[in-house]
């Protein structure tokens, strides 16, 4: 059976285990990181040296970062909704994919670690600020492209890119910031709540 390592209340693990819903995958998971088994276990850094959850264990295939993982079962499960075949049609859904672990990630992540983690290296009000600043501005690029293909980040139908982007998006709405009304962005997260997964995945987020 798949192991996944790492704690469920890391969004990267719940990108892997949603997405393992999304497959029908049983899987196994294992509590790792914060509150739990030290990453830096040689145990663990013999599977990943960079420290990080989640990682995957599949029949010995082992495998590290989050959406490379999420594509990778799809890949291996035959889930071309969820990843698809067509190199334009999977390009697109990429792109959405790696924007959200690099731009959106970076906008937000000094905001979170101060107003939700609490971190003592977080506390400089004027990078606050422009964090959320930023988190918001990068919302607004979501929402325009959710306004242009009326469903789903990729285009009309739900892929990956909605796994990933769908717990960014309810991480933006559980952090107690100030926020900009984005209409799509309000719809989008009303399609996402038809998913039981994502009900299942997006709720261990409690800041």
């Amino acid at each position: 059976m798949l192991r996944v390592l790492g704690r469920s209340s890391s969004i990267n693990v719940r990108k892997v285990l949603w997405t393992c819903n999304e497959i029908g995958l049983a899987y196994e998971r294992e509590d790792w990181g914060i509150g739990f088994r030290s990453t830096q276990a040689s145990e663990f850094l013999a599977l990943n040296p960079n420290a990080m959850v989640p990682v995957i264990v599949d029949d010995g295939f082992v495998l590290w970062e989050s959406n490379t993982i999420c594509r990778y079962l799809a890949n291996q499960h035959g889930r071309t909704d969820l990843l698809p075949i067509d190199a334009q049609a999977r390009a697109r859904v990429e792109q959405w994919m790696d924007w959200q672990a690099g731009e959106l990630n970076n906008a937000w992540r000094y905001a979170f670690m101060a107003l939700v983690r609490k971190g003592a290296a977080h506390t400089d009000a004027a990078a606050i600020a422009a964090s959320r600043h930023n988190w918001n501005r990068h919302m607004q690029i979501l929402d325009a492209q959710l306004d242009r293909t009326g469903a789903y980040a990729a285009g009309p139908v739900f892929t990956l890119a909605d796994v990933v982007l769908g717990l960014s998006v309810h991480r933006w709405l559980m952090t107690p910031i100030e926020r900009p009304a984005l209409g799509a962005v309000a719809a989008y997260v009303g399609r996402l709540s038809q998913r039981a997964a994502y009900l299942q995945h997006a709720a261990k987020e409690t800041p």
